[in-house]
């Protein structure tokens, strides 16, 4: 071998390692690069209960796995004991292995809150018990879990039969796959959509599963979406809330948490926690369910979507979408209000002071004077567009206004437009676009005394055009090495950012602030906020003046086809200083992105390689007698060109009616590609992009896989003596009767179980196989060294004798070469193929896992994903376990 020879195997190994790495580093940005935890932890305050419902006898025998309980603290739970129940009911419904204790959260602080109300209005919070399935995984038990949700549903409102406010409707909250199966309610046929008129998910995946591993999984996502979408209208009355846990969020990524954009009609709100006010915060998969500021949100809105003539959650569809939108969307730092008063007088004995600036500050601490400030807006709407203000006073009280009646020295009547105000970290802000109020003649702040308390307001009016600044985002290829830049010099409270050309999930960027300011005295923190124009998935970050700061910038979700508007860095800034903001495109979080959205396609790309690898040796081994190795073979046979057209081409059929009707007639899965693209996930490069990474985790799986082979091997020879291995023929009765049981196992128990012991069978049979070849060219090397020392010592024979010997034993030698050369050939081969069934195995797991946790409930599993195709898995595992190269070179 040449030295070019010689250096392709390890330029290959240096090429697949960098694109092993690249895909790693994507994973590490998932896994690891995120924001801190920011909330907190929800404690009890009393040990907390979980008393047993008791279900009909039919309901229990139908579902055994699955139980309802009442969660319950201290004297609230012995109370309920006799379950004389005179509360609201709130089922909760735990996801993908999730427990039903996780309710107490929820419970716990809902019970401070009716505490606070003397018990007027209190929840009653039930959970279901699934039996922790993997439900996200093996979609089989969906169905069954709907059913039997629907049946709790019928027992909890019997235990409110003949109360004075008895409800007719159950309000749900579900976490992950738990808010799924609470969607499914509305596609049983016996179900009446009234039952439920208010459903908040946490984390859960609504527009596709996170591993679509089985049919039965896909299928129920495709009947709920589809009903969803086509009965949109039929669900006007249904209020629904999803609460996605953004970055942290690794498991359920935030874009598969809003509802399918067809259903976004008036009664249905998608958000991230990171945009929910007094939130602010990403949670991670299982904190979303205790994170207080999350659940004080929750709770606060269950009570106040209460009628009080009915003591139960309102029947009003508009109400609940106004509360749902105060406390997770827009929160003006007031307390819930259905219909505020229009007008109002102000009154009180306060000084009026009228501003003629148009800048204005007020910091005050421990004055016993109320004030009314006056900006009259006649002076200043001819030379300015907007009028922004900020109160440091984050309290629920009234405290700006609008004129529209008024005499020389005060307002006589004035509209509150505290209502218009958002409540920020560490500020309440008001920005109003003086065009909008053509009736009013001045704008009044209201002062109130103040005793022990600290607070600064502002005001000023401003041009939009003035603190409205563009910056292009650098191009996704720079890799970081470019970078644009802009520098605010203003002395302004606000400046708007707009990122252009920041649209897709793909692009991510890094964002530094840096604030210097003029003097070193004490100033308010700064408040920087990623604004998506197109959904709730704000971020919100404080820093201190001056500093320091790095913001993340990527998308849950592309900007839709017709929707224009552009993502903005608000910077609510402090007065006399300056800011400079740098845009850099971030190569690592790029990578995260892609593997954020598409890592499920990736074992698809892997199991491709490794199919063109198989094909390359088995052609190799057709035409020069020869099985190359994994890893060369990989180099010669996967290449993009033999996967990207046929995707390309699939992809463009699919946009053909006849063609996926073709495709469905075949049981044949979606391509992935096509799914994406219909969820603007997709874009022209990723999927040479996932190949290559395909390419690189398959190439290095590959010399694991084969290193770990030989570790066995070697342990074995240490341990056990090698046997001499016998040829049988392909079929005989023993194997024969030994693919029968393992069909009847199929069939009668998991499929996964049958495909699991095929694969345990053939696993030690390549661990054999490699023992005895090693076994074998040890011997040999054993025989060629004791043939050379005997040829050393035999100069007193003669030379005929001499000719004769070394003529047996280069014969003998030959053979026994051609043997071990066979042996290594099937090797080789066997491998691969172990190698491409090892993937197999681990995307069965999961209903092999299902099974055996439920096998005290059934001894079979039913449905099962892959019964049929694992007696097909058997039989070809069979027969290819015991074939060898030489059967191939006949054929």
């Amino acid at each position: 071998m040449g030295r070019a020879g010689r250096r392709l195997p390890a330029l290959a190994a240096l090429f697949y390692g960098a694109l092993a790495a690249l895909a790693l580093l994507g994973v590490r940005d998932v896994l690891f690069l995120y924001e801190e935890n920011r909330c907190s932890m929800t404690y009890m305050y009393e040990y907390p209960e979980y008393l047993k419902i008791k279900l009909p006898k039919k309901t229990a025998k139908r579902y055994p796995a699955y139980e309802l309980y009442l969660y319950g603290e201290g004297n609230y739970a012995e109370e309920n004991k006799n379950l004389l129940l005179t509360g609201i009911p709130v089922l909760f419904l735990p996801g993908n292995a999730g427990s039903y204790k996780q309710v107490r959260s929820l419970g716990s602080i809902a019970l401070r809150k009716a505490e606070d109300v003397d018990f007027k209005y209190h929840f009653n919070f039930f959970s279901v018990n699934f039996n922790e399935e993997l439900v996200a995984l093996y979609g089989g038990s969906l169905q069954q879990q709907t059913k039997f949700v629907h049946e709790c549903i019928k027992v909890i409102l019997k235990l409110y039969r003949d109360r004075e406010f008895a409800p007719t409707s159950v309000a749900i909250v579900g976490h992950s796959m738990g808010g799924l199966v609470a969607r499914a309610l509305l596609t049983l046929k016996n179900f009446k959509p009234e039952l439920i008129n208010l459903l908040i998910t946490q984390a859960t995946p609504h527009v596709a599963p996170v591993m679509p591993l089985d049919k039965y999984l896909t299928d129920f996502y495709t009947a709920v979406n589809n009903h969803w979408i086509l009965k949109a209208q039929d669900l006007r009355n249904l209020t629904t809330l999803s609460v996605a846990g953004g970055f942290r969020d690794y498991q359920v990524r935030s874009g598969l948490a809003f509802l399918p954009r067809l259903s976004q009609h008036d009664s249905a709100l998608s958000v991230v926690s990171s945009a929910v006010p007094r939130a602010w915060a990403s949670t991670d998969h299982l904190s979303i369910v205790w994170c207080k500021e999350l659940i004080l949100a929750t709770v606060r809105a269950f009570f106040d979507l209460i009628d009080e003539k009915t003591r139960q959650i309102t029947e009003d569809p508009k109400k609940r979408m106004s509360v749902l939108n105060h406390h997770f969307v827009r929160h003006p730092a007031k307390i819930f209000e259905e219909n505020p008063e229009a007008f109002t007088e102000l009154t009180g004995a306060f000084i009026w002071i009228t501003v003629k600036a148009s800048k204005w500050t007020y910091s005050l601490y421990n004055d016993s004077d109320g004030k009314y400030f006056t900006f009259p807006l006649a002076s200043h709407r001819k030379s300015y567009s907007h009028v922004y203000c900020e109160n440091s006073m984050l309290d629920t009280s009234s405290w700006i206004y609008g004129c529209v009646n008024s005499n020389s020295s005060m307002c006589l009547e004035a509209t509150d437009l505290s209502w218009r105000a958002e409540l920020l970290p560490t500020t309440k802000v008001v920005i109003l676009k003086l065009q909008d109020y053509p009736s009013l003649s001045h704008i009044v702040i209201q002062v109130p005394p103040t005793v022990g308390n600290k607070y600064t307001l502002d005001c000023e009016f401003f041009k939009e055009d003035s603190r409205t600044v563009q910056l292009p985002v650098t191009h996704l290829f720079s890799f970081g090495l470019s970078s644009s830049k802009i520098l605010l010099n203003s002395t302004g409270l606000l400046y708007n950012v707009q990122l252009q050309h920041f649209n897709q999930i793909y692009q991510a960027f890094k964002i530094y602030i840096e604030s210097h300011c003029q003097s070193l005295k004490e100033r308010k923190p700064s408040v920087y906020r990623l604004h998506i124009p197109w959904s709730h998935e704000d971020s919100i970050i404080v820093a201190k003046v001056p500093s320091f700061t790095e913001i993340s910038a990527k998308l849950h979700i592309a900007q839709p086809e017709n929707d224009s508007r552009i993502p903005e860095l608000n910077i609510y800034s402090s007065s006399d200083c300056q800011y400079e903001v740098i845009l850099k495109t971030s190569l690592l979080q790029v990578l995260g992105q892609i593997i954020r959205f598409h890592a499920g396609s990736l074992p698809v790309y892997i199991v491709s390689n490794i199919l063109l690898t198989y094909g390359g040796q088995l052609s190799t081994l057709i035409s020069t007698g020869q099985c190359s190795d994994f890893s060369l073979e990989l180099v010669r046979t996967a290449k993009p060109y033999k996967v990207e057209p046929l995707i390309s081409i699939v992809v463009f059929l699919q946009g053909f009616n006849w063609f996926r009707e073709i495709w469905q007639s075949l049981s044949l899965p979606e391509v992935d590609a096509a799914v994406l693209s219909s969820r603007d996930a997709w874009f022209p490069l990723v999927s040479l992009i996932l190949f290559l990474f395909g390419t690189g985790i398959a190439y290095w799986s590959g010399v694991f896989f084969s290193t770990s082979l030989r570790l066995f091997s070697s342990l074995w020879l240490t341990l056990i003596r090698p046997t001499v291995p016998q040829k049988d023929k392909l079929i005989t009765p023993r194997r024969l009767c030994g693919v029968l049981s393992l069909a009847l196992v199929s069939w009668t128990t998991c499929g996964a179980f049958a495909v699991f012991i095929i694969y345990l069978q053939y696993l030690f049979k390549v661990i054999k196989l490699h023992v005895n070849v090693r076994a074998e060219q040890k011997m040999l090397n054993g025989d060629s060294d004791h043939s050379k020392e005997t040829s050393q010592n035999s100069s007193i024979h003669t030379v005929k004798n001499q000719s004769s010997m070394d003529s047996i034993s280069e014969a003998t030698q030959s053979l026994s070469n051609s043997t071990i050369a066979e042996a290594v050939n099937s090797l080789k081969m066997h491998v691969t193929i172990l190698n491409l069934f090892t993937w197999i195995v681990l995307l069965n797991l999961p209903s092999l896992i299902y099974w055996l946790k439920n096998l005290r409930y059934n001894v079979r599993l039913d449905p099962d994903p892959c019964r049929s195709t694992a007696i097909i898995i058997v039989c070809i595992l069979e027969i290819l376990m015991n074939s060898s190269t030489s059967e191939v070179k006949s054929r």
